[in-house]
């Protein structure tokens, strides 16, 4: 498991671009038979993809945590973005075809993962907050989502937006967690775009073709830097920082937050004529 470090807006000012993507970008995440994770300072959530292939995998510790298993004090939401897979929880088994989300609650001891067909694997994208109550386990299907719909084509942003791990959807100690889709024709996301001081954000970036690319937006709205990301990137936003992008063409994108609160809509909104 990567670490990073968090660092303060007055940083980034001196950074050039590799050292922004160094401390921001996250380039791979999903490897066959694998589990890549990163820890990131900022509110100490655990983001990643995890990727079974022939054989089962889990969440294995050294020191990281101080904790004997990964979700002592943790909660956990998962969306698979690949082949049709299963989480097995303390023996429960439960089916996750592509973009089925599932909420995991504190204290579940054993999270196994795997897939149906390794050639085309499910590809597991996690994230992972503390956590002081056990909220019950939940299965989110992607079928009984009505996202809400919003933007338009004259914009450039007309999407869908499914939430998974939500107040409206099931009960959570602080993580937040859902999928953005734009529809053909628009590209940009969240514009105008906002901060909230109270929570982080992770973006992964994916349904990409491989030679689209995303212009992801971060930094203080007076001083904004972007980062340009591929397919199944994912970008780290501190909770000063603005985070949208645009891309060559349209995509989806999976949001996680955690922090202060689990109020969707606490935040704070730049206008456009402040953005620098």
């Amino acid at each position: 498991m990567e670490t990073r470090y968090a660092n303060h807006p007055e940083e980034i000012k001196r950074f050039n671009t590799d050292e922004l993507r160094k401390q921001f970008l996250v380039e791979t995440i999903f490897e066959p038979g694998q589990v890549k994770l990163t820890y990131t300072h900022n509110d100490r959530m655990i983001f990643g993809g995890v990727t079974p292939t022939d054989k089962e995998l889990t969440i294995t510790l050294n020191k990281e945590l101080g904790v004997e298993y990964f979700l002592e004090r943790r909660e956990l939401g998962i969306i698979n973005i690949g082949g049709e897979g299963m989480v097995i929880l303390d023996g429960e088994e439960y089916n996750m075809v592509r973009q089925d989300g599932l909420y995991v609650g504190k204290g579940t001891k054993e999270v196994l993962f795997t897939s149906k067909d390794p050639n085309n694997p499910a590809k597991f994208y996690i994230n992972s907050a503390p956590a002081h109550h056990k909220y019950p386990t939940v299965k989110i299907d992607i079928n009984e989502i009505k996202p809400f719909e919003t933007g338009e084509p004259g914009t450039l942003n007309e999407r869908k937006i499914y939430q998974y791990v939500h107040p409206n959807v099931c009960e959570s100690n602080q993580l937040q967690m859902g999928l953005t889709m734009l529809a053909p024709g628009s590209v940009w996301n969240t514009m105008p775009c906002h901060t909230h001081e109270r929570r982080m954000e992770v973006y992964l970036y994916f349904d990409m073709e491989p030679e689209t690319r995303v212009f992801h937006f971060m930094g203080q709205p007076s001083e904004t830097r972007h980062l340009v990301m591929k397919n199944e990137q994912c970008a780290i936003s501190p909770s000063w920082s603005i985070h949208t992008g645009t891309a060559t063409s349209n995509y989806t994108f999976i949001w996680g937050m955690c922090g202060e609160n689990i109020t969707y809509t606490d935040m704070d909104v730049v206008a456009m004529e402040d953005l620098r």
